[in-house]
């Protein structure tokens, strides 16, 4: 993690606080304990996926999975791979596991804290894919620095993708599209896997955050990379 000048890391994510209403809060009593991960700042104890989910499979990733709906969709449809998310929001937390119980879905497990944190403690290689859809786009010049898709995260990104494995990255800020495809680009180790920003991939569902982009009349840009 980058610090500021004081020694202070830097945040990728506002920390957020809210209620939890009596669904979400029954879904986190009774799933958290197997289900849930916290994450502490500064422990780089090596995590075992295949302990945490109770097989091996292929493995993604999504960090700020928000209210945890595409989340919770995308386990269901793809049930071959487990589905790592990790969010600061714990009432998308309590959302989240309560969705798992009603899908009965087996292939999600969910961390609460810094990704970055998370990231440190996986296995290189570890990983199939990465997912980071509408990341807060921090648009004053003097946050950028905090924004996720900077050149130090998207290495240890990469570095924990498999040969072949992707980052999909998607936005509806035109300036922090431009600003991530720089940064993609800059990665030697990363290929562009349509040359340009893809096509809206069918496996990504559309959430109530991308619809109100949609209506603001914001474009929406997803971004698709191979690790070489």
């Amino acid at each position: 993690m980058t610090s500021d000048p004081a020694g202070r890391p830097i945040r990728t994510f506002h920390p957020r606080r809210g209620r939890m209403s009596n669904r979400h809060a029954d879904a986190f009593a009774e799933q958290w304990p197997r289900l849930g991960l916290t994450v502490i700042d500064g422990d780089r104890t090596p995590l075992d996926l295949a302990e945490l989910f109770g097989r091996d499979a292929p493995r993604v990733l999504e960090i700020g999975f928000g209210m945890g709906e595409s989340t919770a969709e995308m386990a269901a449809a793809d049930p071959g791979r487990d589905h790592l998310g990790v969010e600061v929001h714990t009432p998308g937390i309590g959302n989240l596991l309560a969705l798992v119980a009603e899908r009965r879905l087996t292939n999600v497990r969910v961390a609460h804290g810094d990704a970055m944190e998370l990231v440190r403690r996986l296995p290189a290689g570890s990983l199939d894919a990465v997912h980071s859809f509408f990341p807060d786009p921090w648009p004053k010049a003097r946050h950028h620095k905090r924004r996720l898709i900077s050149p130090g995260n998207v290495a240890l990104l990469r570095e924990r993708l498999r040969p072949g494995g992707t980052l999909h990255c998607a936005t509806d800020w035109a300036h922090y599209a431009e600003a991530m495809r720089e940064t993609l680009d800059g990665d030697t180790g990363l290929v562009n896997a349509y040359g340009g920003y893809a096509p809206r991939p069918g496996h990504r569902p559309r959430t109530k955050f991308e619809d109100r982009g949609v209506r603001a009349g914001r474009e929406i840009f997803d971004l698709v990379y191979r690790r070489r």
